[in-house]
Protein backbone atom coordinates (compact mmCIF):
# COMPACT_ATOMS: atom_id res chain seq x y z
CA UNK A 1 0.00 0.00 0.00
CA UNK A 2 1.01 3.90 -0.38
CA UNK A 3 -0.10 6.78 0.74
CA UNK A 4 -3.04 6.73 -1.34
CA UNK A 5 -4.17 3.64 -0.08
CA UNK A 6 -3.09 4.64 3.57
CA UNK A 7 -5.01 7.62 3.84
CA UNK A 8 -8.28 5.82 2.60
CA UNK A 9 -7.49 3.21 5.52
CA UNK A 10 -6.74 5.55 8.21
CA UNK A 11 -9.72 7.82 7.49
CA UNK A 12 -12.10 4.92 7.76
CA UNK A 13 -10.75 3.59 10.66
CA UNK A 14 -11.37 6.94 12.09
CA UNK A 15 -14.75 6.86 10.34
CA UNK A 16 -14.44 10.31 8.85
CA UNK A 17 -15.88 11.29 5.37
CA UNK A 18 -13.97 12.74 2.53
CA UNK A 19 -15.77 15.89 3.67
CA UNK A 20 -15.11 15.40 7.15
CA UNK A 21 -11.50 15.20 7.06
CA UNK A 22 -11.06 18.13 4.11
CA UNK A 23 -13.15 20.49 6.84
CA UNK A 24 -9.97 19.40 9.32
CA UNK A 25 -7.24 19.81 7.19
CA UNK A 26 -9.14 22.94 5.55
CA UNK A 27 -9.01 21.88 1.76
CA UNK A 28 -11.57 20.63 -0.54
CA UNK A 29 -13.18 17.41 -0.42
CA UNK A 30 -12.06 17.29 -3.99
CA UNK A 31 -8.74 17.22 -2.71
CA UNK A 32 -9.03 14.68 -0.54
CA UNK A 33 -10.79 12.45 -3.29
CA UNK A 34 -7.42 12.90 -5.94
CA UNK A 35 -5.04 11.95 -3.00
CA UNK A 36 -7.31 9.19 -2.33
CA UNK A 37 -7.00 8.18 -5.85
CA UNK A 38 -3.25 8.91 -5.49
CA UNK A 39 -3.62 11.66 -8.56
CA UNK A 40 -1.63 13.73 -6.76
CA UNK A 41 0.18 14.50 -2.73
CA UNK A 42 -0.69 17.23 0.06
CA UNK A 43 1.35 19.85 0.80
CA UNK A 44 3.97 18.91 3.40
CA UNK A 45 2.03 21.19 5.89
CA UNK A 46 -1.03 19.34 4.95
CA UNK A 47 1.17 16.09 5.50
CA UNK A 48 1.92 17.01 8.93
CA UNK A 49 -1.42 18.30 10.25
CA UNK A 50 -2.56 14.66 8.78
CA UNK A 51 0.00 13.00 10.82
CA UNK A 52 -1.11 14.55 13.92
CA UNK A 53 -4.72 14.52 12.98
CA UNK A 54 -4.84 11.20 12.17
CA UNK A 55 -2.35 10.09 14.98
CA UNK A 56 0.03 8.18 12.89
CA UNK A 57 4.00 8.98 12.44
CA UNK A 58 4.78 10.22 8.67
CA UNK A 59 6.77 6.93 8.30
CA UNK A 60 3.23 4.75 8.33
CA UNK A 61 1.36 7.51 6.35
CA UNK A 62 3.78 7.28 3.66
CA UNK A 63 4.75 3.71 3.53
CA UNK A 64 4.22 1.47 0.92
CA UNK A 65 3.44 -1.46 2.88
CA UNK A 66 2.33 -0.54 6.66
CA UNK A 67 0.83 -4.24 7.71
CA UNK A 68 3.49 -6.87 6.07
CA UNK A 69 6.79 -6.09 5.48
CA UNK A 70 8.83 -8.59 3.45
CA UNK A 71 11.13 -10.51 5.11
CA UNK A 72 13.57 -10.74 2.38
CA UNK A 73 13.75 -7.03 1.71
CA UNK A 74 16.28 -5.48 4.47
CA UNK A 75 14.18 -3.52 7.51
CA UNK A 76 15.14 -0.30 8.06
CA UNK A 77 16.38 1.29 11.43
CA UNK A 78 14.14 4.58 11.73
CA UNK A 79 16.86 6.28 12.09
CA UNK A 80 19.63 7.57 8.96
CA UNK A 81 22.52 10.19 9.51
CA UNK A 82 21.79 13.19 7.17
CA UNK A 83 24.47 15.36 5.37
CA UNK A 84 23.82 19.05 5.06
CA UNK A 85 26.51 19.89 2.15
CA UNK A 86 25.78 23.73 2.42
CA UNK A 87 25.07 23.65 6.33
CA UNK A 88 28.53 21.80 7.18
CA UNK A 89 26.02 19.43 9.19
CA UNK A 90 25.75 15.68 9.94
CA UNK A 91 23.21 14.32 12.49
CA UNK A 92 21.63 10.87 12.76
CA UNK A 93 18.13 11.79 13.14
CA UNK A 94 14.80 9.53 13.24
CA UNK A 95 12.16 11.98 11.73
CA UNK A 96 12.66 15.05 9.66
CA UNK A 97 9.98 18.33 9.86
CA UNK A 98 9.20 21.07 7.88
CA UNK A 99 8.99 24.60 8.72
CA UNK A 100 5.96 26.28 7.56
CA UNK A 101 5.71 28.13 4.92
CA UNK A 102 8.24 31.61 5.33
CA UNK A 103 7.58 35.09 4.69
CA UNK A 104 10.19 36.97 2.41
CA UNK A 105 11.27 38.10 -1.00
CA UNK A 106 11.03 35.83 -3.68
CA UNK A 107 14.81 35.73 -3.37
CA UNK A 108 14.54 34.17 0.10
CA UNK A 109 14.71 30.55 0.94
CA UNK A 110 10.51 29.55 1.72
CA UNK A 111 10.93 26.58 3.80
CA UNK A 112 13.79 25.26 6.63
CA UNK A 113 14.01 21.35 7.11
CA UNK A 114 14.92 20.33 10.78
CA UNK A 115 16.64 16.33 11.74
CA UNK A 116 15.03 15.17 15.30
CA UNK A 117 17.05 12.70 17.26
CA UNK A 118 16.27 10.50 19.79
CA UNK A 119 17.14 11.63 23.51
CA UNK A 120 15.88 14.78 25.63
CA UNK A 121 16.92 17.91 24.85
CA UNK A 122 15.83 21.70 26.26
CA UNK A 123 12.88 21.19 28.57
CA UNK A 124 12.38 17.14 28.31
CA UNK A 125 11.60 17.83 23.75
CA UNK A 126 13.57 15.91 21.24
CA UNK A 127 16.42 17.90 19.87
CA UNK A 128 16.13 19.32 16.74
CA UNK A 129 18.75 20.07 14.70
CA UNK A 130 18.47 22.82 11.13
CA UNK A 131 19.08 20.56 8.23
CA UNK A 132 19.05 23.35 5.26
CA UNK A 133 17.24 26.01 3.09
CA UNK A 134 14.55 25.27 0.43
CA UNK A 135 13.59 27.45 -2.43
CA UNK A 136 9.80 26.08 -2.88
CA UNK A 137 7.54 23.36 -1.14
CA UNK A 138 8.31 20.91 -3.97
CA UNK A 139 11.84 20.73 -3.19
CA UNK A 140 11.44 20.34 0.19
CA UNK A 141 8.59 17.61 -0.31
CA UNK A 142 10.78 15.80 -2.57
CA UNK A 143 13.74 15.79 0.36
CA UNK A 144 11.57 14.57 2.44
CA UNK A 145 9.49 11.82 0.96
CA UNK A 146 13.43 10.66 -0.21
CA UNK A 147 14.55 10.04 3.02
CA UNK A 148 11.80 8.68 4.11
CA UNK A 149 12.27 5.74 1.53
CA UNK A 150 16.03 5.98 2.73
CA UNK A 151 14.91 5.12 6.00
CA UNK A 152 12.32 2.52 4.98
CA UNK A 153 14.87 0.72 2.92
CA UNK A 154 17.65 0.41 5.22
CA UNK A 155 19.67 3.03 3.87
CA UNK A 156 22.52 4.36 6.37
CA UNK A 157 23.26 7.76 5.14
CA UNK A 158 21.44 10.81 3.00
CA UNK A 159 23.06 13.50 1.65
CA UNK A 160 20.58 16.42 0.99
CA UNK A 161 19.92 16.69 -2.94
CA UNK A 162 17.78 19.52 -3.29
CA UNK A 163 18.16 22.08 0.10
CA UNK A 164 19.89 25.44 -1.38
CA UNK A 165 22.96 27.71 -0.87
CA UNK A 166 22.01 30.76 1.09
CA UNK A 167 24.01 34.26 2.27
CA UNK A 168 23.23 36.63 5.16
CA UNK A 169 22.40 39.82 3.98
CA UNK A 170 21.26 43.34 5.46
CA UNK A 171 17.86 42.27 5.84
CA UNK A 172 18.17 38.81 5.81
CA UNK A 173 19.02 35.80 4.56
CA UNK A 174 18.37 35.13 0.28
CA UNK A 175 19.15 32.05 -1.68
CA UNK A 176 22.89 32.49 -3.41
CA UNK A 177 22.61 31.92 -6.96
CA UNK A 178 26.54 30.73 -7.18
Amino acid sequence: MGFAENLKQLRKERQLSQEELAEILDVSRQAISKWEQGIGYPEVEKLLLLSSKLHVSLDSLMAENTKEPNPEKQVGTGTITITSPFEHVIVTCHKVVASAKMSGKKTSPQYALFGTSEGKGFFGSEPNTFLGWYANETDIAKEIMEIHDAIVQGIATYTLKYSVRTKKWLFGIKIDDK
